[in-house]
């Protein structure tokens, strides 16, 4: 569930949630109130800024700000200036809440970080991806309550669902095209929204971006580390959403929620890294400590399984609902992570030292195979599962069990409350219509190669692919909407014969 306030800890000065003590929402006139009007940067300095306060992206990988920043001004410096800004709101984990609770509570901070980059830059529009339709409300009435000047700034709901998320897959859903990674490592900063050089972060990295331009740097970093300053958002047991300075323990984090470590703590979501007590105890919420112990902060996910829960069966249900979040591009991801969830099943319903054994061979079968981290993230969650619980594990296997019931504490999707949107279908044809960006592409057949294989038309609708009488393709140049580029792509990739290929 997402409490009716995000929870605060004591952050002096306060900053990303400053005001919410007085009310659920800041409005524009509330968030000007509090935070007062937003400085005007030119790229140079906001290279400058970024790198004096070392800020690092909060969506989860950590990569230097700054460093995005002047890629950008670089590619947009070859394609005569023209560049885009997208903030990722789409937090498709549900163990994650710290965007959401920043695009409802105080979506113009996040707004004003976008702005002020995309006027650095100069850039032509400002995007910001959501998957939530209460979050898009809000988004959409902070948009309304700005007015029409400046930078044009949108708000695109994209898919609820755990891949959504990557860079390129929420690229993919603002320009309309299935929400799915792109398969191929392209830089959104050479090539992201409308083909244009794109300068994408998360929502977090923003929302610090804007408090730390009206602040200074010096007075930004009075606050948390010398050498990680600033504060950072957590989400809690999968409930709070808490701000605190960098270097506090993390054990002061869960006494301020009103939870123990427990067992363990899982850091860093549904691919982070379990944390064993002695661990913890000497944890402190900085990228340099948890890194000392194999982990990282990453999207700020801290989850602490209670002493009356079963790991394993814990484990097991996170698993599964990770295997059904496959993109369905790879097939070590959407064959190998159900497989490996059900290898977990084996072991919970006591299959013996060959079913722990089972496990360990399908996370060596997946890890280093997909189109994007999922399948690498999902083997390193069971392997820190492993590592952590070796005796429930065993314990499981041998037919004895734990003795204890699986209560459901790691959050999935059927115990948010409220409800999440239902995650949206790949399959185009039940999405809604959405404006195209740039001209549509087309699909060639070439003749003197085409075989007439026909494994084409399995993976594209009729509306865009049929095969005539004798099996081979009915025309030779196919319009390949946006929203179906990604099913066009795997069938240029499937033909044995090599006869497709895409143009526009």
């Amino acid at each position: 569930m997402i409490t009716t306030k995000p929870r605060l800890a004591c952050v002096d000065p306060p900053r990303l949630l400053a005001g919410l003590d007085e009310v659920y929402r800041l409005d524009r006139v509330g968030h000007l109130t509090v935070h007062g009007t937003m400085p005007a940067l030119r790229a140079d300095e906001l290279v400058a800024l970024a790198e004096n306060i070392d800020l690092r992206g909060r969506g989860g990988a950590g990569f230097p700000f700054a460093t995005k920043v002047q890629a950008v001004v670089e590619s947009a410096g070859r394609r005569e200036g023209r560049c885009a800004v997208v903030v990722n709101g789409s937090e498709g984990e549900p163990s994650c809440l710290k965007d959401t609770a920043l695009l409802l509570h105080t979506p113009h901070l996040v707004i004003d970080g976008a702005v002020l980059a995309a006027e650095a830059l100069g850039a032509e529009e400002v995007a910001i991806a959501v998957h939530r339709m209460d979050v898009e409300e809000s988004v959409a009435a902070a948009i309304a309550e700005r007015g029409p000047s400046g930078v044009p700034v949108s708000v695109n709901r994209t898919p609820d669902r755990f891949v959504a998320g990557e860079g390129g897959a929420v690229i993919n859903g603002i320009s309309g095209a299935p929400a799915i990674p792109n398969g191929r490592k392209i830089r959104t900063s050479d090539s992201g929204l409308s083909g244009l050089p794109t300068l994408l972060s998360n929502t977090e990295t923003f929302a610090q971006l804007a408090v730390a331009a009206r602040m200074g740097a010096l007075p930004y970093r009075s606050v948390g580390l010398p050498t990680e300053p600033g504060t950072t958002l957590l989400t809690v047991g999968g409930k709070y959403v808490l701000e605190t300075p960098t270097g506090v323990p993390l054990t002061y984090v869960l006494e301020l929620c009103g939870l123990t470590p427990g067992q363990a703590v899982l850091v860093g979501g549904y691919h982070g890294k379990w944390l064993d007590p002695r661990s913890i105890n000497a944890a402190t919420i900085s990228r340099e400590s948890m890194k000392k112990y194999g982990a990282r902060l990453g999207a700020g996910a801290v989850l602490p399984i209670p002493e009356n829960t079963c790991p394993l069966g814990e484990t097991a249900r996170v698993a599964r609902w990770l295997a059904a979040e496959t993109a369905g591009q790879c097939g070590p991801c959407f064959i190998g992570l159900p497989a490996l969830a059900d290898a977990i099943g084996q072991v919970e319903r006591g299959g013996g030292q060959a079913s722990i054994d089972n496990v360990r061979a399908y996370v060596n079968s997946v890890r280093g195979r997909g189109a994007c981290s999922h399948p690498d993230g999902t083997a390193g969650f069971v392997t820190t599962a492993l590592d952590a619980f070796p005796e429930e594990f065993e314990a499981h296997a041998l037919g004895a069990g734990c003795g204890r019931p699986t209560m459901g504490v790691l959050p999935l999707p059927e115990d948010a409350l409220p409800p999440a949107l239902p995650p949206a279908p790949l399959n185009p044809a039940a999405r809604d219509e959405r404006p195209q960006r740039g001209p549509m592409e087309k699909l060639l057949v070439d003749w003197s190669l085409c075989q007439g294989h026909g494994l084409c038309a399995d993976i594209l609708p009729p509306e865009v692919l049929t095969l005539g009488i004798d099996g081979y393709p009915a025309s030779a140049k196919m319009d390949v909407p946006r929203q179906l580029r990604a099913q066009a792509v795997r069938a240029v990739r499937r033909c044995p014969a090599l006869a497709l290929r895409i143009e526009e």
